[in-house]
C-alpha cells in the first residue's frame, strides 16, 4: 500500500473534524496566546497548521521538547505540522541549455502539545490589552472599500453578495443582524470574494470559462476560500461570532465532497485565504 501525500493527510484531518461537525477555521489562531504556536520561535503556525492541529497553545517536534529537558509520555501520538520546501531541479531547454527552476514541495513534521509533554512548565499567560473589536472592524472595511474603491450597498432584504461586473458588495442593512459580529462576519466574507479579482488576488483565472452555478464544486470552493478568510480576519481583530457556524449542513456536505474529490484543495484555499486576508488588511 503506497504511503499517503501531505496532501492526503491534510485532507483526511480536515475532513474527520468537518464529519465531526468541527469547522476548524473558526478557531482564534493569530495571537501566541490564543492559537498554536510552536514553544521555541514562539511564532504562531500557519493558517493551514492552525487547522490541522488539535489544540491552541505550545507544539514542539520530540527533539525541541527533549532539547527543552522534556519528556514525551509513553503512547502519545504526534500531529503534523505542514510546511513548503523549495527543491532547485535543473531542467534542460530545447536548444541544450540548462537552467534550475525552484519547485516548491510540501513537506511535514510531527509535532506534540504540551499536554503530553513531562518536565517542561508553560509559558506564562501575557497581559492582554484592551481593544475595541467593533470600531477596528469598522476600520478594516473602511480603509478596504475606500483603499479599493468598491461601491457597497446596504440594502433591506436577504441577500449578501459581491458582484465582479460591477466590483460592488451588497449586503442587508446593519439592523437586520441579531448580532453585530455577524454583520461583520458576512461583511468580510464578501470582501474576501472581491479579491478574486485579476488586479488584486486574481482567483477569477481560477473560474474563467466555467459555469460556477450554486451548490457545483467550483462554487463551493470558492465559498471555502471566503469563509476561512472571514473567520481569520474576526479573529486578527477580536471578534468573535456567537454561532459555531453560520452556513448550513449543506454548504458543509458540499465541502466534504469537494475535498474528498480534490486533495490539494485544502491546501491551496488555506493559501488562497490567506493571502487575500493580507491584502484586505494592506499587508500584501
Amino acid at each position: 500500500m503506497a504511503a499517503k501525500s501531505v496532501y492526503e493527510m491534510v485532507t483526511d484531518r480536515i475532513i474527520e473534524q468537518l464529519e465531526n461537525n468541527i469547522i476548524p477555521w473558526q478557531k482564534p489562531w493569530t495571537g501566541i496566546r490564543s492559537g498554536a504556536f510552536n514553544r521555541v520561535s514562539k511564532k504562531p503556525y500557519s493558517l493551514l497548521n492552525q487547522m490541522l492541529l488539535q489544540h491552541d497553545g505550545e507544539y514542539a517536534t520530540f527533539k525541541q521538547w527533549q532539547d527543552l529537558g522534556g519528556h514525551i509520555r509513553k503512547g502519545e501520538k504526534s500531529e503534523i505540522v505542514c510546511f513548503w520546501k523549495i527543491q532547485p531541479v535543473e531542467e534542460e531547454q530545447e536548444d541544450g541549455t540548462k537552467v534550475v527552476k525552484q519547485i516548491p514541495l510540501l513537506r511535514y513534521y510531527n509535532v506534540f502539545h504540551i499536554s503530553q509533554v513531562d518536565g517542561v512548565e508553560p509559558l506564562q499567560e501575557e497581559e492582554l490589552h484592551d481593544i475595541e473589536p467593533i470600531e477596528k472592524a469598522e476600520n478594516v472595511l473602511y480603509d478596504y472599500w475606500t483603499r479599493e474603491n468598491i461601491t457597497v450597498k446596504h440594502m433591506a432584504g436577504n441577500r449578501a453578495y459581491y458582484s465582479p461586473t460591477h466590483d460592488m458588495i451588497c449586503l442587508p442593512l446593519f439592523e437586520q443582524f441579531t448580532d453585530s459580529s455577524e454583520y461583520y462576519s458576512t461583511a468580510f466574507h464578501e470582501c474576501i470574494h472581491s479579491t478574486m479579482k485579476e488586479n488584486r488576488c486574481n482567483r477569477a483565472e481560477d473560474r474563467k470559462g466555467k459555469n460556477v452555478a450554486f451548490g457545483s464544486q467550483d462554487y463551493s470552493k470558492e465559498e471555502l476560500v471566503a469563509e476561512i478568510g472571514s473567520a481569520t480576519i474576526l479573529n486578527i481583530i477580536g471578534v468573535e461570532t456567537k454561532g459555531s457556524f453560520t452556513n448550513s449542513a449543506a454548504y458543509i456536505q458540499n465541502w466534504l465532497s469537494v475535498l474528498r474529490n480534490d486533495v490539494k484543495f485544502i491546501v491551496s484555499a488555506s493559501s488562497k485565504a490567506e493571502k487575500a486576508v493580507k491584502y484586505i488588511l494592506g499587508e500584501a
